[in-house]
């Protein structure tokens, strides 16, 4: 029901280009110019600025991304709540996960949520803990499932799981002979970790800290993107890796693997949901509730 053209509008305001936004939409790009120059033609007045092979906003277009954003949101809680009437659950919900929550925890509980709600559309946007914070205040997404312990002031967050993040070699490395080492020795190990802006290394990096101890300190051999990569690399090397105890359940039943403990290092961690402030209602407040309740049935 909400006003397509708004929604045309947003994206290209967001990525400042008319070509992403049809990608992104899923449109052609005739369709994305038709749709801004009717809100042009509507309003009588230029939205954007084209600067060469660039545009911008311009003033009417920073007062029309404003309202667009809170007319679109407030579409999509009338549409929630209208199906609630009949007892219903219905809409567009779009999630956003961090890599390690992404790839190891969230896959049954959309497989479980869509078995349940199956007039829901359902999205993932993935990336790191910043990308989906970042995604979130550009409303890209409506709710986000984050790692780590870095905190926005002007986001929400509600612990859903707990989480702990292990030192592990190959079974096939030369480290594979300790069981456990200090974190004077750990300086010393040659380390592959996630990359900057995962929660991952936040937690990480504060942990170290405990032990007065910076991340400058360590023999960081390279940053990789994802767990996954972390994984192949360790098994064609003599590297540690840091990562969540969660993604590494098969590797360690079938002895690809082991965990070393380095002494006095605590590296427990809380994946989080996300909001805005203030959004406490929804199609995002359903899917919190329906987590925690298969978590405590997990």
């Amino acid at each position: 029901m909400a006003d397509f053209r708004l929604k045309v509008f947003l994206s290209v305001a967001r990525n400042l280009s008319f070509t992403k936004a049809s990608q992104e939409l899923f449109i052609t790009q005739p369709a994305i110019t038709k749709h801004i120059h009717e809100l042009e033609s509507v309003y009588k007045t230029r939205l954007f600025d084209r600067l060469g092979n660039r545009i911008a906003l311009t003033r009417a277009g920073l007062l029309l991304q404003e309202h667009s954003k809170r007319i679109l949101d407030d579409y999509k809680r009338l549409d929630y709540e209208m199906h609630l009437l009949q007892n219903e659950c219905s809409g567009e919900l779009r999630l956003g996960a961090s890599t390690t929550i992404a790839q190891y925890v969230l896959p049954p509980f959309l497989a479980r949520f869509i078995e349940k709600f199956p007039q829901v559309s359902l999205s993932l946007l993935n990336g790191n803990s910043r990308d989906v914070e970042g995604a979130l205040l550009e409303h890209r997404i409506d709710l986000g499932l984050v790692e780590g312990i870095i905190r926005q002031p002007n986001l929400k967050y509600t612990t859903f799981l707990k989480d702990e993040l292990v030192a592990v070699v190959s079974t096939r490395s030369k480290l594979v002979k300790h069981d456990e080492i200090t974190v004077k020795e750990l300086c010393d190990v040659p380390l592959v970790l996630r990359e900057r802006g995962s929660g991952t290394l936040d937690v990480l990096e504060t942990s170290l800290l405990s032990h007065n101890v910076r991340l400058s300190d360590m023999n960081v051999l390279m940053y990789l993107g994802s767990t996954e990569s972390i994984k192949l690399f360790l098994e064609n090397t003599d590297c540690m890796g840091i990562v969540s105890v969660r993604s590494i359940d098969r590797e360690l039943v079938a002895g690809q693997f082991k965990v070393i403990e380095i002494k006095d290092l605590d590296m427990e961690r809380e994946f989080s949901f996300v909001r805005l402030q203030g959004e406490e209602s929804g199609l995002s407040q359903v899917f919190m509730q329906f987590a925690e309740h298969y978590n405590k049935n997990l």
